[in-house]
């Protein structure tokens, strides 16, 4: 049996993690590094999704369809979305890449990563390295220090992903940025040069550049299962907005795209937004 996790701070790779006990769950716990939280996990129930924005990915993971899934992973953090897909997708097949090895051994020794395969080292590398049309999935989260890394975010990274995607297949990005919109508009331009159907989901506050917050992204070759999304977002516990087709065109606007000579990162959050609960 394993034993219980510890609570308390310790030294990895991008700073100093904290490991805190969810008060109202008995064996769910947060991560933070620097007071940014990285990821909740329910050790008892991994469907159990605390995170607005990974119950949003999670939408999309539900809605492709049945049976298990060929899944890259470009962060880790304690696996959040892993151990999901391996509960509601049983037989997947899921690779995580992870820059941040020291919290990678940290999240194996104290929450477990039985039956998930991580490897640590730059995500963008590992998806090159990655044979053509052999994934069903690609999903990217993976900030250090609350910035997406300006790497994962060009024409370049996503011709890539797409060539590892199979025809069908479904590239999902968690980003983040603020006050009318300006990297996500061009991280949309972005990912339109690789794949015709775009949708993104996102709280409105966030939509009308009320405030900092996250939007998940989500392309592939093939339609997207737009009227699925839009239900499952507007009758979530946060409600959120589906936008796709001429309305998500008509935000993009006239964005250019994000390239390796430029590879803006995404805006610096402000202080708190994404700090621990």
């Amino acid at each position: 049996m394993r034993p219980a996790p510890t609570p308390g701070t310790y030294p990895v790779r991008f700073g100093t993690a904290e490991l805190l006990r969810d008060a109202d769950r008995l064996n769910a716990w947060t991560i933070s590094v620097d007071g940014v939280a990285q990821s909740h996990v329910n050790l008892d129930d991994p469907t159990d999704l605390e995170f607005d924005y990974i119950r949003r990915i999670a939408d999309v993971v539900d809605c492709l369809g049945e049976g298990p899934l060929d899944v890259l992973h470009v962060g880790g953090a304690a696996c959040t979305l892993p151990r999901y897909i391996a509960a509601a997708r049983p037989r997947s097949r899921q690779l995580v890449f992870d820059a941040d090895g020291e919290l990678v051994a940290l999240v194996r020794e104290q929450l477990g990563l039985k039956g998930l395969k991580v490897r640590v080292g730059d995500g963008r590398e590992g998806v090159s390295a990655r044979y053509d049309a052999s994934a069903d999935l690609v999903i990217v989260d993976a900030f250090e220090r609350g910035v997406l890394a300006g790497g994962l975010a060009t024409v370049e990274f996503t011709n890539e992903i797409a060539r590892v995607l199979r025809p069908a297949g479904t590239y999902v990005a968690n980003v983040s940025d603020g006050p009318n919109l300006p990297f996500l508009r061009r991280f949309l331009a972005t990912v339109a040069t690789s794949f015709p159907h775009v949708a993104l989901l996102a709280e409105p506050g966030v939509l009308r550049g009320r405030r900092f917050g996250n939007i998940v992204v989500a392309a592939s070759r093939v339609e997207l299962p737009v009227t699925d999304l839009t239900r499952r977002a507007a009758s979530s516990a946060y409600p959120a907005r589906c936008v796709a087709g001429q309305d998500l065109r008509d935000l993009q606007g006239k964005a250019k795209a994000i390239t390796d000579a430029e590879a803006l990162p995404s805006p610096v959050p402000p202080k708190d937004v994404f700090g621990i609960f």
